[in-house]
């Protein structure tokens, strides 16, 4: 079988025009050669169709927006010059990666209705039925997921099935958060029951992956549905349900060691459930991923670009990690236990031997500098692979081809355990302890013995997923019933600039950290006016109805 990511530059030359969506999501997704009934006569043909739902539709919410969503509104790191207003919780209706995020999803949304339509139209009697069924349940699982991310960051939003329809309707209005996760779940318990138990093609969705989601999915609408008694015991019960599933019947499995799951090549390992497929190409822009560029912390390890030197991990996020404690003086001390802070974060002295670095008179294995300036950032580590000699010359500015995680087997680990948990303060239950240790131990740290809270869930989280834009949607999660929760964790959060120094460079073997005044503004006001995203300010022009009350979907 072709790989997924091999065909795509091939599809992207001759069907640009197709997904370059307009920016108005209300707009009619453009018609290309694409839809002409000559187009889905074959299996191959309806693949290569569905192979653009993977990647360049969702090209701008990976470019930055994931990251200013998923980790800097969250606090897990910070850009000290850039990207202010999402670090200090100040996101507006005219933020660049508001209306970048806006747009793509619903760009994915457009493309998966467009793919349904045409498939269901054009598909000749060469397509087998099980092709066909599997195309058209991979855009309704694309389309689930985009829906999961807006309703998240916006809240009441507009469904749309068929843009074909709507044509530039604009008193199309928002629908109930609440009927939209219902739509949502609807769609991808019908992608699961469609999709095949293994990839057709490597990088495709499976059965596994729609119920992964699903879990995913459960956990986030019992806190929707929460009553004075606690969250909805139905939806956790079926998070449970399907967590367990995936873990022991997909034949996924936990990566031996956390580190892999960032070193190149990972692509499709065992432990991904779904990945955005990118791929290193020339002449065929969005389909490559283009994040790295933006978080490398210097050119010294990248091709061109590196231009994340003011972006690193904030100092909550550090004091996460086991090892890490601050004293009465509020000076931060700590050594290396946890293996996952070293897999996402670059403390000074951090040896990585798979990444070139360059220095005066040639290069070595990078060891990330101590930079003794009073402003020494943690750098970003994850999905940093380096420089084109490192990933077999698949590489060149913003040009990278490794994927983006969107779900991995480790969160349904972790779902398990929580929605054992459920509405308890504490659980000792054998089999959440099993599953949340199986992630925990793989980190390099003892078994948890004690009693299961969702502080320490909560917390393992935080490390386990740290810069693959999920924090912020954990916050979302439980801001659904315990709003007061999170702004206090939120508040609390200090994101401004500290000077975290070695005993010993090179081969540190501890550190100490110490908060700088280089800012001022080092802590935020997260409240219900401003939890959610505003509706981007170009859209509300466009579609003032936007701004009306919401209706349930069901029911208009």
């Amino acid at each position: 079988m072709q790989k997924l990511k091999y065909i795509l530059p091939i599809m992207f030359a001759s069907l640009f025009a197709l997904v370059s969506c307009s920016e108005d999501f209300l707009d009619r997704p453009p018609v290309d050669s694409i839809v002409d009934a000559g187009f889905y006569k074959t299996d191959d043909q309806v693949l290569a169709a569905t192979a653009l739902l993977y990647s360049k539709v969702w090209f701008d919410y990976n470019d930055k927006a994931s990251y200013n969503l998923g980790d800097f509104r969250a606090g897990t790191a910070f850009s000290a010059w850039n990207d202010r207003g999402n670090v200090l919780f100040n996101t507006t209706g005219s933020t660049p990666e508001n209306g970048f995020a806006w747009r793509a999803f619903y760009n994915v949304v457009g493309q998966s209705n467009l793919a349904i339509a045409n498939i269901e139209r054009y598909a000749g009697d060469e397509v087998s039925p099980e092709i066909k069924k599997m195309g058209i349940a991979e855009a309704r699982f694309m389309r689930a997921l985009a829906y999961r991310f807006l309703v998240m960051n916006w809240g009441d939003v507009p469904i749309i099935e068929n843009n074909l329809e709507i044509l530039s309707d604009t008193s199309l209005t928002r629908n109930t958060s609440e009927s939209v996760w219902k739509f949502i779940t609807s769609e991808m318990r019908a992608a699961a029951q469609d999709l095949p138990e293994t990839p057709v093609r490597e990088g495709r969705v499976t059965k596994w992956s729609a119920e992964g989601m699903l879990s995913r999915f459960y956990l986030t609408r019992a806190g929707l549905g929460a009553s004075p008694n606690g969250r909805d015991q139905v939806m956790l019960d079926s998070a449970k349900y399907y967590a367990d599933r995936v873990i022991t019947q997909s034949g996924h499995a936990l990566m031996a060691n956390y580190e892999d799951l960032f070193k190149y090549p990972y692509d499709n390992n065992e432990e991904s459930l779904f990945s955005l497929q990118w791929v290193y190409a020339q002449n065929a822009w969005g389909a490559q991923n283009s994040t790295p560029a933006y978080l490398a912390y210097s050119s010294d390890i990248a091709n061109g670009d590196g231009w994340g030197g003011d972006k690193g991990g904030t100092w909550w996020m550090l004091s996460q990690y086991e090892g890490f404690d601050v004293d009465e003086n509020g000076v931060m001390t700590g050594r290396t236990i946890d293996q996952r802070l070293k897999a996402t974060f670059m403390l000074p002295g951090f040896h990585y031997p798979e990444i070139t670095q360059s220095i005066n008179g040639g290069e070595q294995e990078l060891v990330y500098p101590f930079v003794d300036n009073g402003g020494n950032y943690i750098a970003i580590k994850k999905y940093i692979t380096g420089k084109a000699k490192d990933v077999g010359g698949n590489a060149a500015q913003q040009n990278y081809g490794h994927d983006t995680y969107m779900q991995r087997l480790a969160e349904l680990y972790l779902i398990y355990a929580e929605a054992t948990l459920g509405n308890q303060e504490s659980t000792t239950d054998a089999k959440a302890l099993e599953y949340f240790n199986a992630v925990h131990t793989r980190a390099g740290l003892p078994p948890v013995e004690d009693p299961l809270t969702m502080d320490i869930i909560f917390k393992e989280r935080l490390c386990e997923f740290a810069m693959e834009g999920m924090a912020w949607y954990d916050m979302v999660s439980m801001h659904y019933y315990n709003p007061n929760k999170v702004y206090d964790i939120l508040n609390s959060q200090d994101r401004g600039i500290f000077f975290i120094v070695p005993d010993q460079f090179p081969d540190p073997t501890s550190w100490e950290a110490t908060k700088t005044e280089w800012f001022t503004e080092r802590t935020i006001n997260a409240n219900s006016g401003n939890f959610l995203l505003p509706i981007p300010a170009a859209e509300l022009s466009q579609a003032p109805n936007l701004s009306k009350p919401s209706v349930d979907y069901y029911q208009q």
